[in-house]
């Protein structure tokens, strides 16, 4: 845009020289007539629209009085030159920019000072836009799709024109002072858009170069965090990203990187290695530190009772912080000798100090046992002392399951009477129908196992063994008699006496040929029949009811045959003893 005032001191100077010349050769009544032939003439020399220099000669209340130049006033509402807090910032004598606007209705020459600012910033716009210069400018708020920005008049900065990627928080950026370029304008619709895209785009170009330039393996640098994936960091370096990978944020145990980072964050990493031709650059955070596990197991001798911070909770256990990047873990199994938890987080917290116990260091592995419950006196050893075998104990009975009862003998201890331990004569097919929970009951002790834990009972041992007098009061060939209790397909079940049964084999039941038991007896009915052994151990005893039978007489033709069938019933009755010892099993 031109500039007004030079034009305006051209005319002010063609003006002195006409005036300077007319007054040397002409009378004074002539020079009288031709000053105010000037002075009108003056008048017009500015047109309105035109921007001049003036210099304020009166202050008033309601106006600033200008001299544009030649006596020629005008004046500017003191409105335009108050600022927020009605204060007036200029003096008579300083010089300022004014827009000629109008003429008021008494023949005043009307200025104006923030025309005259906008004119000239239109002109720096427009400018600007021409020449791909930069124009300064305030962000003054967040509006839909972009920022507003105060470049002397409001404009628009799209939001896609704020940086070379895309940002989410532009709230950031209100109140900073920043270079933009104009990507259009519009002066009739007073409308002006803005970026600065480009500009941050020349500048990360700049540090890219300077950053491959200098950059170089075993390196410190800063920059800010770009990215955080489960596998890594990404880092801006200026102009070129690093990828800290997770495995070299810590020397100990990383889950996720956003656990620690941001994005945004600075942060200061080491240069572990770069790849110029492909623009790669891999970080380490835990390189600028020394490797604790290098002297772990001096640090951390088994056996040493030290104390550390819990850091995370799991099913099978607790991992405790022993000090930055390591890390050891406390198995649920070695959080207490005698409290059962279903999960960690049910008695610690994450943060809470613990004491532990070293049980192993790995320093290949980074891996180190620890133990809660080892902190404190094994109280299995004590009960061993205090219950030694044949100790007879009464308990509160707390579970009641198919193999056993669990019976409460001390807090948290509980001793367990096996299903093969409640009575050594009858059949228990299930505890249930002996015990219930809350139930009294008195056992012997039978066993302290402190390594596994384990506390074994017995109530049939508080009698003796019925079997050891029974081996002596049923010697085979002696006689019994009893009920038939059960049938089997390999035989007969009578009790003798309460809870003592024996087994006649199909082939012991008679002397004739017998396809099933039930042919010549039912469950009920009362027999003899001979003892042929009996087993203590297994709590066997084998009886006969063909031997209380006569023997019939055997004819030679049937020798033979006879013979076969001794063989076979000797099969039968082993194959007999499988089945007993099966179902004995099951049972």
């Amino acid at each position: 845009m031109v500039n007004n005032n030079n034009s305006n001191l051209i005319k002010k100077n063609e003006i002195d020289e006409k005036s300077s010349s007319k007054a040397q050769s002409c009378p004074a009544k002539e020079d009288e007539m031709n000053f105010k032939e000037l002075y009108e003439q003056s008048l017009n020399q500015f047109q309105y629209g035109d921007i001049a220099t003036g210099k304020v000669v009166q202050i008033k209340e309601d106006r600033i009085m200008v001299d544009v130049g030649w006596k020629t006033e005008g004046f500017i509402p003191v409105d335009e030159i108050k600022d927020a807090n009605g204060n007036i910032n200029i003096a008579v004598g300083d010089e300022i920019d004014v827009f000629i606007d109008r003429r008021d209705s008494e023949g005043n020459l009307v200025l104006s000072k923030d025309k005259a600012s906008k004119v000239k910033i239109w002109d720096e716009i427009k400018n600007a836009c021409e020449n791909d210069t930069v124009v300064e400018g305030v962000v003054v708020e967040k509006v839909k799709g972009g920022l507003s920005v105060d470049v002397g008049l409001i404009a628009f900065l799209p939001g896609s024109q704020v940086d070379i990627r895309p940002v989410k928080d532009l709230d950031k950026f209100i109140g900073q002072t920043m270079d933009f370029k104009v990507l259009k304008y519009d002066r009739k619709r007073n409308n002006v858009v803005l970026s600065r895209r480009s500009i941050v785009a020349s500048e990360r170009e700049a540090e890219k170069k300077d950053i491959l330039k200098n950059i170089q393996e075993g390196n410190v640098v800063e920059g800010i965090i770009k990215n955080i994936t489960d596998y890594g960091v990404f880092i801006d370096l200026g102009g070129i990203d690093g990828l800290l990978h997770v495995t070299d944020i810590s020397w100990g145990r990383i889950v996720k990187p956003s656990e620690i980072f941001q994005k945004g964050d600075k942060i200061v990493t080491k240069v572990l290695s770069f790849d110029s031709e492909k623009e790669r650059v891999s970080l380490g955070l835990k390189q600028l530190t020394e490797n604790p596990w290098e002297k772990i197991t001096e640090k951390y001798p088994l056996g040493a009772v030290v104390e550390g911070k819990v850091v995370n909770l799991t099913d099978y256990g607790v991992f405790v912080e022993l000090e930055s990047g390591v890390e050891g873990l406390v198995h649920i199994s070695e959080m207490y000798w005698t409290r059962e938890i279903k999960h960690p987080s049910k008695v610690l917290s994450v943060g809470e100090v613990i004491g532990v116990l070293i049980l192993e260091v790995n320093p290949q592995n980074k891996r180190i046992s620890l133990s809660m419950k080892q902190t404190t006196p094994n109280p299995w050893e004590k009960l061993k002392e205090k219950y030694p075998p044949g100790t007879l104990v009464k308990g509160t009975v707390r579970n009641v399951t198919n193999f056993g009862v669990f019976v409460g003998i001390e807090e948290k201890i509980d001793g367990l009477i096996h299903v093969s331990d409640i009575s050594w004569k009858h059949r228990v097919n299930h505890p249930s129908e002996y015990f219930k929970k809350g139930q009294e009951v008195e056992a012997v002790v039978l066993n302290i196992d402190v390594q596994n834990e384990k506390f074994s009972l017995g109530i049939k041992q508080i009698e003796k063994n019925p079997w050891d007098e029974l081996s002596q009061k049923y010697t085979p060939g002696s006689v019994v008699t009893g009920k038939i209790t059960n049938f089997t397909d390999f035989g007969i079940f009578m009790e003798i006496e309460a809870g003592i049964e024996g087994l006649v084999h199909i082939s012991e039941i008679s002397q004739k040929r017998v396809k099933t038991s039930s042919e010549l007896y039912s469950v009920g009915d009362t027999v003899s029949a001979v003892v042929k052994s009996i087993d203590p151990k297994s709590k066997k005893i084998r009886l006969s009811i063909k031997e209380m039978e006569a023997p019939a007489p055997v004819p030679a033709s049937n020798q033979y045959i006879n013979n076969a069938e001794n063989v076979g019933s000797n099969l039968s009755q082993a194959l007999a003893d499988v089945k007993i010892n099966n179902q004995q099993k099951i049972e």
